[in-house]
């Protein structure tokens, strides 16, 4: 028996990354997952990845009716939801100076907006006793330059995790945030290339920030997966509200002082 049997998952943003591993480790422990992405090629190759019976939707969580169609397939098929994860997110390296509208409206409209639309949408179809885990980032707390923008919209969702829990307390839905640090996925090469830098440069970028976590790499996404399985399986029942920070010990102990 997994942890996670006979329930039924949604996780946004399970082409790729940690979404991916998250999703795949939820089928292992039995669920029946439903998985979102934006580009139809990517999605489908990570349900056969996936499999257990894993259903891909195609949407984009910053659209609502994107989200109602989610929604209304979980509905469709007979099902209602145990355990939500919220973990589309987006962020680019941006200094103060060259921020721009198009910028603010990306990142706020993906982290934020995208992550209530996720949430708010899924209310009628959740069970009482259902866990939410909003993704948000160590990067909401630590302050690193070139991610002010990034930084402010995990805060934000992680403002939201507290404020969800509480107003959802009565139907007994936890609603905990996971915090990952560095974690080596596609997203975060992306994001990197995006700033300028080669793949040499990027290279170098991984060594130096890996040298200076406490635990001196750089997390997989299977180690993600695991924590958020923790925030959505009975063995965290008495938990909510909480960001469980998973960042190799750099939040609490300090870049490169251990």
């Amino acid at each position: 028996m997994g942890q996670l049997t006979g329930k039924v998952a949604v996780v946004t943003g399970g082409s790729t990354g940690i979404g991916l591993a998250t999703a795949q480790r939820f089928a292992e422990e039995g669920a029946l997952v439903y998985v979102t992405g934006r580009r139809q090629r990517e999605l489908d190759a990570a349900v056969a990845a996936i499999g257990h019976g894993a259903v891909g939707v195609r949407g984009d969580v910053t659209d609502p009716e994107d989200m109602d169609r989610l929604y209304a397939r979980v509905s469709e098929e007979g099902n209602r939801v145990d355990a939500l994860v919220a973990n589309v997110g987006y962020g680019e390296f941006v200094a103060l100076a060259d921020i721009t509208e198009e910028h603010l409206d990306k990142v706020l409209g993906i982290n934020v907006k995208g992550t209530v639309h996720t949430v708010r949408k899924a209310l009628p179809v959740l069970n009482d006793g259902a866990s939410i885990v909003l993704v948000t980032s160590m990067a909401s707390t630590s302050g690193q330059a070139g991610l002010s923008v990034y930084s402010a919209s995990k805060a934000a969702v992680r403002s939201l995790a507290r404020s969800w829990a509480n107003e959802l307390k009565g139907r007994g839905i936890r609603v905990n945030a996971l915090a990952p640090g560095a974690t080596d996925t596609p997203a975060m090469d992306a994001s990197l290339e995006a700033s300028g830098l080669d793949a040499a440069a990027r290279e170098r970028w991984r060594a130096d920030h890996s040298a200076a976590i406490p635990l001196r790499r750089m997390a997989r996404p299977e180690e993600q997966a695991a924590a958020a399985l923790f925030l959505a399986s009975p063995a965290s029942s008495y938990i909510t509200g909480v960001e469980l920070v998973s960042d190799g010990g750099a939040t609490q102990l300090g870049f490169g002082l251990v």
